[in-house]
């Protein structure tokens, strides 16, 4: 019987990855591609990394995928690209 603090693994949910792309680099420093990884979950939070070479690797959370969007995509200058193709993922 599994101990009563432990969630059941057909509740567990595994969260969707995605990237965020960069069409255009306004600010000169990230540049263009692929610049951050993450993960997202569905009642909302987020979490993302910073992959461009030979920048400080610094760890973003929010609590909704779309203010990291907001924040970091530059106006439209960059986009989520998800990962994953479904909502919620189980193991």
């Amino acid at each position: 019987m599994p101990h009563p603090e432990t969630t059941p693994a057909h509740n567990l949910e595994i969260p969707r990855r995605f990237v965020l792309i960069r069409d255009q680099d306004v600010t000169g420093f990230s540049g263009t591609g692929v610049v951050a990884v993450g993960v997202a979950w569905s009642d909302g939070p987020a979490v993302m990394r910073w992959c461009v070479n030979d920048l400080p690797r610094t760890i973003v959370v929010a609590d909704r995928l779309t203010d990291i969007e907001t924040i970091h995509g530059h106006d439209g200058m960059g986009h989520i690209r998800y990962l994953d193709n479904t909502e919620r993922r189980q193991p």
